[in-house]
């Protein structure tokens, strides 16, 4: 199901993780690539040194994208997201023109790592029934993202 592609890309958006983490965010990242398969752009969340609530990597890199390269750089593109994405973020990539939507750790696997607040729909049945349709494959890495996430909860408060 997953190629050397998938694989590289997936690994940057986890290594994107791992900075949000370092600023002081939640860990979670993710990796644009074009309907034709290059890398576009690398995104991190930042809801907390940002302030935006909003500011999940897939929303942050759906707003990057449209600003940088234009909206039309959305359309066919493959989003590689470190978590599975939220509800919010899996209705952002479809009006966005996202075709594919590949996640390393699960729903489960975040519930599991961080607990509550959580929406624990799955990109899955947020966009079952899309039209267009939207795919929605994963765990890719899942081990290597749950490690992150469990290392950010490990983390002393403060």
């Amino acid at each position: 199901m997953f190629n050397d592609q998938d694989q590289s890309f997936m690994q940057v958006a986890i290594d994107a993780s791992v900075t949000a983490m370092e600023a002081g965010d939640m860990p979670f990242g993710a990796v644009l690539a074009s309907a034709d398969g290059r890398g576009l752009l690398v995104a991190r969340n930042n809801q907390i040194t940002s302030g935006d609530c909003t500011g999940h990597a897939e929303m942050v890199l759906v707003r990057e994208a449209t600003r940088q390269l234009g909206a039309a750089s959305l359309a066919g593109a493959t989003v590689y997201a470190s978590g599975e994405p939220c509800a919010m973020c899996a209705g952002a990539m479809f009006w966005a023109g996202i075709k594919r939507v590949v996640y390393a750790a699960s729903t489960q696997d975040i519930i599991d790592a961080l607990g509550a607040p959580m929406l624990p729909m799955t990109s899955s049945q947020t966009l079952a029934g899309a039209v267009p349709a939207v795919q929605v494959q994963g765990p890719l890495s899942g081990l290597q993202a749950a490690q992150v996430l469990r290392a950010f909860a490990a983390r002393p408060a403060g």
